[in-house]
């Protein structure tokens, strides 16, 4: 019996046949697709950081003199570009940097791409911006610079309580 377009005619079921099994000698297999399989195929270069311990200084200063903020929405809580600018007009590339847990490698001196993971608002510390900057460098495996921050996030939490 032939049938026009693109389907093949559906066979009666058989008793029986209800439930497929799967095979027992398989296991399923659960894959892991890398950054470059979403990203088209091309493949990603990802930055390397150091930890910027003048940074890290500063964060564990500003916990000890309770200059933070405990519950904020870091989305619109952290600096913008206007901000930041303005910050290095008024402050310089060495206070600007102690706003950081990272330092890019590679990337040239008095740049803001040389810094990364601010962990405020350039006034006080953020806990919102410590759980993002774990978050951020635990998703793009950034281990040092990871642990720095999952640190002072405790050391956060055990002076705020």
């Amino acid at each position: 019996m032939a049938q026009k377009g693109c389907c093949a005619p559906i066979e009666p079921r058989r008793p029986g046949l209800e439930r497929a099994q799967a095979p027992t000698n398989v296991r399923p297999r659960r894959r892991r697709r890398g950054l470059d399989e979403w990203l088209g195929g091309n493949p990603v270069l990802v930055a390397s950081y150091a930890v910027n311990e003048q940074g890290v200084e500063r964060a564990r200063r500003l916990i000890d003199a309770r200059q933070y903020v405990l519950d904020s929405d870091w989305g619109e809580s952290q600096p913008t570009a206007a901000d930041e600018n303005a910050f290095l007009e008024r402050h310089g590339w060495e206070e600007y940097a102690a706003w950081h847990l990272g330092l890019t490698e590679g990337a040239t001196e008095h740049t803001k791409a040389r810094y990364a993971f601010v962990f405020g608002d350039l006034r006080r510390v953020h806990r919102s911006a410590l759980i993002a900057c774990v978050y951020r460098a635990a998703e793009w495996r950034h281990k040092a610079v990871e642990l720095a921050a999952h640190d002072l996030l405790q050391h956060l939490d055990r002076t705020s309580a």
